[in-house]
């Protein structure tokens, strides 16, 4: 199938076509033409304001299956990512049983393989993410695990984190860890800050991800290797890990969008649509991390897209589960806090930066190359609603708002996601 994306800019840095307006046909998979005014038949995918780009990667979505098919499964996740923009997610793996061995990442595999988008699952350090004994990592390495991670669990376990830094090395394998001090923590249910005081809930408090990451620090600078924070949401956390990577540490992080979109106001009438983990915290600490997004401390942004069901969400505010489902609202949230021109903030981190973490392919938008873009126009309005949503989930403070920015397509190889 011939696909003719018409009059959109073309937002690849280091190439000719960057910041230009062309046509681009993709025939079997390929871009095969780059120009002005081609005429052919086929799609035809037109708009406002149209740009495109390599397509997005998102470093940190769970989709339940299996075990919880129920909140979200591969089909359904996959469908999600593509309408958010995504040519490729890495899923976490926290199912049920976790993903942590061969035959379990040979199954989510299986299930997604050529798709769009392409799915990539992470493989756990530990038996059943629970921090006491090391799974066969090189299995999983083997079966087509791209990273090692306890996913939403933090790895407390000292001794283990040492031994899975040295582990991975033998195939130059990246660690992943969500940084937080799971005691400091324990029983929170927000920001601990005047607002928690306020609402008299137990508080999480910002020294549990800064005692987390610089005990993790301390850990690599010991044993070499490559590690990952995923999630950070403080002041402090950017400055650690901007020091450390001064320092020539290995080290790298992501935010999840959502983050810097609210701070822990947003939590004064007790809504679970915004209990999220980590939690939303002050506005020093949203300034913190969009600086970081623009010195490049923080390299990579995820959807952090965590279902539930309604049982799980609709609950007195200290029993609700952590978190929100952030794959179709990624986008509107980058032209909410960044503008139109935002791409120039988030683009390399949801492009080549992930990829490259994780020793995957690095795209190109070029005449005979494959064909991975995503298209997308910052002028569209739309309504995240039960019409538009592709998750089987609806946790999600957008819910019935009404968002601007929108993406329009997503092409994978031969494999495409047109919006309608």
């Amino acid at each position: 199938m011939k696909i003719l994306i018409k009059d959109a800019l073309v937002l690849h840095p280091g190439s000719p076509h960057h910041q230009k307006k062309k046509d681009i046909l993709i025939n079997n998979g390929k871009i095969i033409e780059i120009g002005q005014q081609i005429r052919e038949e086929g799609t035809l995918i037109t708009g406002k304001k149209l740009m495109v780009s390599v397509g997005w990667f998102d470093m940190r979505a769970n989709f339940n299956d299996p075990g919880n098919e129920h909140k979200e499964d591969i089909i359904s996740g996959g469908e999600a990512a593509a309408a958010g923009g995504f040519t490729g997610v890495a899923i976490l793996p926290n199912t049920r049983p976790a993903l942590q061995s061969k035959n379990d990442i040979s199954y989510v595999i299986s299930k997604s393989e050529n798709g769009v988008p392409a799915i990539y699952p992470y493989g756990s350090i530990t038996r059943d993410n629970k921090g006491e004994e090391i799974t066969e990592m090189i299995d999983q390495h083997t079966a087509g695990a791209i990273a090692f991670t306890d996913g939403e669990h933090t790895l407390w376990n000292t001794d283990i984190m040492m031994k899975a830094l040295l582990y991975v090395k033998k195939f130059n394998g990246l660690i992943i860890n969500k940084p937080e001090d799971k005691w400091l923590n324990f029983l929170g249910n927000m920001h601990e800050g005047s607002v928690s005081t306020m609402l008299g809930l137990k508080g999480m408090p910002s020294i549990a991800e800064d005692i987390a990451i610089e005990r993790d620090l301390r850990i690599l600078g010991y044993t070499g290797g490559r590690l990952h924070f995923s999630n950070i949401s403080t002041a402090n956390a950017v400055k650690l890990i901007r020091n450390a990577k001064k320092s020539g540490l290995d080290v790298t992080c992501d935010v999840a969008a959502h983050q810097m979109a609210f701070d822990d106001q947003v939590l004064l009438d007790f809504d679970t649509s915004f209990k999220v983990n980590p939690p939303f915290r002050d506005t020093s600490d949203n300034k913190a991390l969009i600086r970081g997004l623009e010195d490049g401390t923080i390299d990579v942004m995820v959807s952090s897209h965590t279902p539930h069901d309604t049982e799980c969400k609709k609950l007195e505010f200290d029993l609700a589960d952590f978190g929100i489902i952030g794959l179709q609202t990624f986008y509107p949230i980058m032209v909410d806090l960044f503008g139109e021109d935002g791409w120039k903030i988030f683009l390399d981190k949801i492009t080549v930066n992930p990829r490259k973490r994780l020793n995957l392919k690095i795209h190109e938008i070029r005449e005979g190359a494959e064909a991975n873009l995503t298209v997308f126009d910052p002028t569209v309005s739309w309504t995240f609603s039960a019409v538009t949503n592709k998750s089987k989930s609806v946790n999600s403070p957008f819910w019935n708002k009404k968002m601007q920015g929108k993406v329009i397509a997503v092409i994978n190889k031969n494999k495409s996601y047109i919006a309608r």
